[in-house]
Parts: structure tokens; sequence; C-alpha cells
């Protein structure tokens, strides 16, 4: 065998150069130029590869990761593990308008999680893995998914860079945060700790002790960056109390217009706060019942400008654009205002009676628009009612509500079984076209009436020959929200209908196909909470 001859320092780099601009322009050192060149380029590349692995120094060995935590949670019973990891393996479907009668099992997914969450169970260490990457892709799985998962779950992100995602939604990246008695503990991490871990460690206090937060906040709130503040101020939302309106006072003050705005806000949902009543006085001036007409009439004055008073307590100055600079002010101090201050001020009226009152002028969209907004804040439960009306009403906008997504807001006040029933009787009044977003407000498995109003109205749009596919939404959102119980009632709607004349073509087969999957769907879901000890 020829004996190697030592390579020169940059024998390497010669090689790389040779083979990016190719041996007919250059040949590296100790190859002959010619059709050869390139054979004897490859050879010359495999011995200094050769020669560069062997000539590595072994390194020291890396430190082994800690082992990952316990979970002391109850294990997951056999029958259930099987089923995540069938739901895990099941690849996204598209919604309600798929076709076949499989249900989707990746949309199961955050209601099995929901549930094995609320029944305290330990997530199979197998299956973490799938999990995450499941939740990686899916960011609407990912608080379920990390809590079911635990603090394992941080553990294998520290070692995943594809799972990062599971530090930063974790409070505090996982760390473990000082027990309140901890003071010294506590005061560190407050001071010293990065910004993920003193949001957590704030968060946890304001729960158990809220004045002990924001005492905590008080401490080094002037030398905060705006940013900061904003995050730390909104975690004040927890526990919100008059103790906290001091404190709100003085953010009123802020140099940064979006801590302004968040202090404002925050005040105007204590109605007995100071800038309540500040806001209350400057609505109430712009407010009043005109009796001359053929009935009592409210009419609106609307602010002439924006004082460095309305400023101070939040309001925006800038208009948006298309917006006028007097309603958008208008609106900002009736969204502020407690809305125990109208029936004092348009003459001991009721809610319901004040928000059957015509309005002058075309004032009536914006001002009862910032009423919603206001009984949305302010969680007025009363207010909320009169401004959705009855849903048997013929118009399905209600008396105040101008929006869908303003009747979904106010239902949100309400409790959850009367949420139901309205909705269900505005569903038997107007139909599915325009209960979307409303039953995306309603508590999950729906409520009986709910529920039967739903099927009811689907029904309805089968036997109709209605085109079936803009129905496909609703449909998927029964698979996930109607209470299996249903599944008896749907058994006569599985069968092909008889197409009329005037049906869509291939809607009986579309209609037979869904009813299918909703029957099977409901019928997994049933088993899947057996799986979980579910009664």
């Amino acid at each position: 065998m020829d004996k190697i001859s030592a390579p020169a320092p940059d024998a390497w780099e010669e090689l790389v150069t040779s083979a990016l601009l190719g041996t007919a322009r250059r040949t590296p050192p100790g190859v002959a130029p010619g059709p050869e060149a390139p054979v004897a380029l490859l050879d010359a590349a495999a011995v200094e590869t050769v020669r560069r692995r062997a000539g590595l120094r072994p390194a020291r060995a890396a430190q082994r990761p800690q082992p990952a935590p316990e979970d002391t949670r109850p294990p997951l019973p056999a029958a259930a593990v099987r089923r995540l990891a069938s739901l895990l393996a099941d690849r996204p479907g598209t919604g309600g308008g798929r076709r076949g009668t499989a249900p989707d099992l990746m949309e199961l997914l955050p209601q099995w999680l929901a549930t094995a969450n609320a029944r305290g169970y330990a997530a199979p260490p197998q299956l973490l893995p799938a999990l995450l990457d499941a939740a990686r892709g899916r960011t609407d799985l990912r608080p379920a998914a990390l809590a079911f998962a635990g603090s394992r779950a941080t553990w294998l992100a520290r070692l995943n860079p594809d799972w990062r995602f599971a530090l930063r939604a974790t409070p505090g990246g996982g760390t473990a945060l000082p027990s309140p008695q901890d003071a010294a503990g506590v005061r560190r991490l407050w001071e010293e700790g990065l910004f993920a871990e003193r949001v957590a460690l704030l968060s946890a206090i304001r729960a158990r002790e809220p004045a002990a937060a924001r005492e905590l906040l008080a401490t080094t709130w002037a030398t905060e960056r705006a940013e900061d503040r904003l995050m730390f101020l909104d975690s004040l939302r927890s526990g919100l109390g008059a103790n906290d309106e001091a404190f709100l006072e003085q953010a009123l003050a802020d140099r940064s217009r979006n801590v302004r705005s968040t202090a404002a806000e925050l005040l105007s949902a204590l109605p007995g706060s100071a800038l309540a009543a500040r806001m209350a006085v400057r609505a109430a001036a712009c407010v009043a019942v005109d009796h001359t007409h053929d009935r009592p009439t409210i009419v609106v004055e609307a602010p002439h400008e924006c004082d460095s008073g309305m400023e101070r307590d939040g309001v925006v100055a800038k208009a948006p654009s298309g917006r006028g600079e007097r309603s958008w002010w208008f609106g900002q101090l009736v969204e502020a205002a407690p809305l125990g201050v109208w029936p004092g001020r348009l003459g001991g009226r009721t809610p319901e009676e004040i928000v059957a009152l015509p309005v002058a002028e075309d004032w009536r969209n914006e001002l009862h628009a910032a009423w919603c907004r206001a009984a949305v804040r302010q969680g007025d439960a009363g207010w909320a009612r009169a401004l959705l009306g009855t849903p048997a009403a013929p118009e399905a906008g209600g008396p105040g509500a101008v929006s869908l997504a303003e009747r979904a807001r106010l239902l949100s006040t309400l409790g959850s079984a009367e949420r139901a029933e309205w909705v269900a009787a505005f569903i038997a009044t107007h139909g599915l076209s325009e209960a979307f977003q409303l039953l995306g407000v309603c508590g999950v498995p729906w409520a009986a009436p709910l529920g039967r109003a739903v099927v009811d109205a689907l029904n309805i749009a089968r036997d109709a020959g209605s085109y079936p596919w803009s129905f496909s939404g609703v449909m998927g959102l029964a698979e996930r929200c109607l209470d299996p119980a249903e599944a008896g009632r749907l058994e006569g709607l599985m069968a092909v209908p008889d197409e009329g004349e005037d049906a869509s073509p291939g809607a009986g087969g579309y209609w037979a196909e869904a009813f299918q999957r909703l029957v099977t769907t409901l019928r997994l879901r049933a088993v899947m909470a057996e799986e979980l000890g579910v009664a």
C-alpha cells in the first residue's frame, strides 16, 4: 500500500473549492488534470474524510438530563389509553363539510382532553410525544394538552426545540414558583426573574391574595417597561375589587396610552369607582327624554370635544377611519358609565322600557351598541336581557343588539340554562342560518331544549330539500356539542330521503351521510365518556 503523505493544513478547503468550481477549472494539489480528475478528487476527499474523523479527539461525555418529574395523578384507564392513541393518530378533518360517515377523531380530541383533565388523570408517558406534536400543530389544543401532560411537558420541551411552545405557554416556563410564605424567595424572583416567571408569580399570588399581588406590583411599577406594565396590569382582572381603585387611578396618569386605557376599562367595571361616577355625569349629560314628541323619545347631544379629563379617563380622542368623532366619543362615554345611572336619568323606567323608547336622529344603533358593551363589561344580566329582547321577536336583531356578535356577547352574561333556552327559542323562530355564532357561546353538551331545537331545524331543512352544505358548520358543531343521549332520536333520519323536484341535486345522500356520521359520533362520545369513568 502506498504511504499516505501528511495533508496540507487547508487540504479539505482545497477539495471543497475544486468540487464547487469543477476539476476542469481547478484541480486540487496532487491531482493531475484530465478526464480522470473527478475520480481522483473523490478518492482524495474519501481519504481526507477518514483522516479528519480519525484525528478527532474524544470529547467529554455530555451531562445526562435529570430524570423526568413524577406525575402523582391517577393513571389513565387502559381503554382510555388506547382511545387517546387512536385520537392522536387520526389526521385532522376538514370540519362538518366532509363526506363519509366516519367521525372526525381530531375534532373530538379537545373534548376528550377536557374530560380527562376534569377527572384528574395523568397522561401516559408513551403518548406524550404524540400529544405535544398535536398541540404544536393546533394552538387551540395547547392549554388542555399541556394541563394533561403536566410537568413532564416542560421537561420534554427542554430536550426538543419543536416543543418549545410548551415553555412559552406554561407560566414561568415550568419554573417552580416560591410559596407565598417565602417572602424572600418571592421578592427575589420578582426583582430578578424572567418576564414570564414574574407574570406567573404575580398571577399565582393574585389568585390567592389579591391585595398582596397589587402591593408587589406597586414596588416596581415606576421602573417597569410600558409593555410589561400593560401585561402586569391585565393580571388585576382576576379578583378585581374596590380595593384596587386607588392603584388604578394612579395608572390613569401613566405615560403609555395602552396602560391608561386598560386602567380606565378596569375602573369602569367597578360601578362604584370615581371614574365610573365621572363617566356617569358625562354620559347622562348627553342623553335625555324629550316629551314634546307623540311619545317620549330619547334625544342625544354628543360631546363637541374630547377634553383632557376625558382623555385621562380612557376616552380615545382620535376616531377610527370612517367614524365621526362625536359619535366615537359618545359611544365610549356610554360604554364606561354604570348602567344603574339610566333608570334615574330616564324617568325611572326599567331597562326593558328604556330600550323600547324610540331614539331621535338615528342615534339608536350607536346608543344601543354602547349599552351592549356596557352590559358585557359590567356583567349586567338584567340589561343583557333587555337588549336581547324576546327570541321570538319578528326581527332577529332584537330591540337593542345590532349584530350577531353582540347578541353572542350579551348571551355570555346569562346563566348556562337560560342561555340555552334563549338560543333554542331563537332557532325555533328564525332557523339555523343566523344561529351559528349564538350556538358557540352555549355550554357543552347542549341542554335538552337546545339540542332538540337544533335537530328539529336540521330535520326541517332536510325535508325541505335545502342546499345541505350550507348547514355543514352547524352539523359539525352538533357532532361535538349535542348530548350523546340524543342519538336514539336521530336513527330515523339516517335513511336517504326522497328528493323533491326543488331539492338540491344529491342533497338526500348528503343528509343521510351527515346524520349517520352524527349518530356514529354521538355513540363514540358516549363510549369515550364511559372509558374515562364518566357515568
